[in-house]
C-alpha cells in the first residue's frame, strides 16, 4: 500500500489561497488596513518631515556659517544694567581669530511711527537702533529692497527697515516717510529676514552719527557681532567677554546665534517624538483591528475549513493560509501608509520649501514593522483554526 502524504503548498499556492480570502471580503479588508496604512503614514511622515526640516536648517547654517558670535552687556552684581565699553569693537576686531566685526546700539529715547498723528503707545514694538555701515556682511544679512546705509546716508535722516518693521509700518517700498524719534525719516532699504540677528528684523536701523546727533543715542553698542574663523569659534567665545570689557568681563554676556537655531532643532526633536508615539499608537490599534478581522474570518469559513480539513489539508497548511491572510492584510496596509507618508512629506516640505527628505530606513523600517504586526495578530487566529475539527467545522449549529 502506497505512503499517502499531503501535498506541500508552494509560496505561489500559499499567496493564491490567502489573497483568495482577501478578495471574499474587500471591505472589510480596507477598513482593516486602513488601521495599519494610517500607522504606518504617520510614523514615515513624522520622520520625513523632521528630517526635511533638519536638512533645511543645515544648509541654511552652511549657507550663514556657525562662526558668528554676539557680546552685549549683562549686568552686575546688584542686578543693574551695564552698557559695553565704546571701544569694545576695536578691541574684539583687533583679536587675531576675528575676521569682522560691528555693532548696533540700541536708542532708548526713540520710537517709529508711519505718520505723526499715531499715538505713541502704538509703537508696534519697533526698536530704534543705531547701525554701523558694514552690519550686513557680518551677520549675514541682505536688502530685499533698496539699499543699506553707505558713509553719506548714515549722516542724514535715513533709515533701514528689517522685514517685520515694515509690515507692521506698512511700508511697501523705499522712499517712503515715516516718523522717528520725533522726526521725519526717509526709508531707503528693508531687510529680507535675517536667521543669526532675529531682533533685526523688528528694528528701524539709523546711522551711528545721525543717531548721536539728532535722536540722543549715548553711542554705547549694546551688541556686538564678530565673525571669527571657523577652527577658532570656541577660543574667540572664551576669550570675548574679557576682551570686550576687560575690567569686568563678569558683565558681558557672549553668545552664538547659531546655538539658538540648533536649540531649536531639539526643541522640535522632541515633539516629534512625541508624535512618534501616537504612530505606534495607531499602527497597534491597527494590529488590534487585523486580529479582530482575522478572528472573525475564521469564525465565519468554520464550514471551508472543515471541508478543506476533510480533503486532506493539515493543521500546518490552515495555519498558513491564515497567517499568509493576516502578512498580506497587513503588508496592503503598510504599502498604501508607506505611499501616503511620503506624499505627505513631500507635500508639506515642498510648502515650507524645504528639500523632501525620506531616509530609507524608515519606509524599510515601517513595512518591517507591517510583517512584525501582521504576524502577531494573525498567530492567534490561525492557530485556533487550525485546531478546529472537520466534524466540528462542519456540524449544522
Amino acid at each position: 500500500m502506497a505512503d499517502l502524504r499531503p501535498a506541500r503548498l508552494s509560496p505561489a499556492d500559499v499567496l493564491r489561497v490567502g489573497g483568495a480570502g482577501l478578495r471574499a471580503r474587500p471591505t472589510r479588508v480596507v477598513l482593516s488596513a486602513l488601521g495599519i496604512a494610517i500607522g504606518i503614514a504617520a510614523m514615515i511622515s513624522v520622520v520625513g518631515i523632521s528630517t526635511s526640516s533638519r536638512e533645511d536648517l543645515d544648509r541654511r547654517l552652511a549657507a550663514l556659517g556657525t562662526n558668528l558670535l554676539t557680546v552685549g552687556p549683562g549686568q552686575t552684581l546688584f542686578g543693574e544694567q551695564t552698557h559695553l565699553p565704546t571701544e569694545s569693537v576695536g578691541m574684539i576686531g583687533r583679536m587675531d581669530p576675528v575676521t569682522s566685526t560691528t555693532a548696533t546700539g540700541k536708542v532708548v529715547d526713540a520710537k517709529v511711527y508711519r505718520n505723526d498723528h499715531v499715538p505713541e503707545t502704538q509703537s508696534g514694538g519697533i526698536g530704534v537702533l543705531a547701525a554701523r555701515t558694514d552690519l550686513l556682511d557680518t551677520v549675514g544679512a541682505t536688502v530685499a529692497k533698496g539699499v543699506f546705509l553707505n558713509d553719506a546716508t548714515a549722516r542724514y535722516p535715513a533709515v533701514v527697515l528689517g522685514h517685520k518693521a515694515a509690515e507692521r509700518l506698512g511700508v511697501a517700498a523705499p522712499n517712503e516717510p515715516v516718523h522717528l524719534g520725533g522726526e521725519w525719516f526717509t526709508v531707503v532699504g528693508v531687510l529680507h529676514p535675517v536667521p543669526l540677528a532675529p531682533e533685526l528684523d523688528t528694528a528701524a536701523l539709523v546711522g551711528w552719527s545721525v543717531a548721536e546727533e539728532e535722536l540722543g543715542f549715548d553711542g554705547y553698542p549694546t551688541t556686538v557681532y564678530a565673525r571669527s574663523r571657523d577652527d577658532a569659534v570656541h577660543g574667540v567665545q572664551a576669550n570675548l567677554a574679557a576682551t570686550a570689557n576687560p575690567e569686568h568681563p563678569d558683565e558681558v554676556e557672549v553668545s552664538r546665534p547659531s546655538d539658538a537655531l540648533a536649540a531649536k532643532q531639539a526643541t522640535d526633536e522632541t515633539l516629534n517624538a512625541l508624535l512618534l508615539g501616537l504612530g505606534a499608537v495607531a499602527l497597534l490599534v491597527g494590529g488590534v483591528g487585523v486580529a479582530n478581522t482575522m478572528v472573525i474570518s475564521v469564525l465565519e469559513r468554520r464550514a471551508e475549513i472543515g471541508l478543506r480539513r476533510s480533503l486532506g489539508a493539515t493543521q500546518g497548511q490552515i495555519r498558513t493560509q491564515f497567517l499568509a491572510e493576516s502578512l498580506l492584510l497587513s503588508a496592503l496596509g503598510g504599502a498604501a501608509g508607506t505611499v501616503l507618508g511620503v506624499l505627505v512629506t513631500t507635500a508639506y516640505a515642498t510648502y515650507q520649501d524645504w528639500p523632501s527628505v525620506v531616509p530609507a530606513w524608515a519606509t524599510l523600517g515601517g513595512m518591517a514593522a507591517t510583517v512584525v504586526i501582521g504576524a502577531l495578530a494573525g498567530l492567534y487566529p490561525a492557530i485556533r483554526a487550525s485546531r478546529l475539527a472537520p466534524t466540528e467545522a462542519l456540524a449544522i449549529p
